[in-house]
């Protein structure tokens, strides 16, 4: 059995989850974004942007029997909330299954989506 890599998962689940139409983008935790505001003065903005993984958490069941994915969603005005969380729930627990299955490292996959916010038009993501 391959050994599986949580940051590898958190990539599938990251790519998947902003495939899904109405995703506007993914919302870092608070922690992250923390340590964020904390890091040193920096002249540009660039510090201020995260990847997109900052806004997956994925790791091991407490009971090891699998996967916890959490997902952190920022979606776009217009669309039904539910129907978007729920397509990114899908998407993201078939993409993590998939790879798992690709390793021959079949596990139960448990996908969480919390929609943080719905982004209008003008706003930055």
């Amino acid at each position: 059995m391959t050994a599986i890599r949580q940051a590898t998962l958190v990539g599938i689940a990251a790519e998947a989850a902003l495939a899904v139409p109405g995703v506007a983008g993914l919302h870092p935790r608070l922690s992250r974004r923390l340590a964020a505001a904390a890091a040193p003065t920096r002249t540009d903005a660039t510090w201020l942007r995260t990847s997109p993984e900052a806004g997956i958490r994925a790791g091991r069941a407490p009971d090891g029997s699998g996967w916890r994915i959490e997902v952190r969603c920022v979606l776009a005005e217009g669309r039904r909330s539910l129907d978007v969380a729920q397509n990114v729930h899908d998407r993201v627990a078939a993409a993590v299954v998939s790879h798992l299955a690709a390793l021959d490292a079949v596990q139960p996959v448990a996908v969480e989506v919390t929609v943080i916010r719905i982004a209008g038009r003008h706003d930055v993501v």
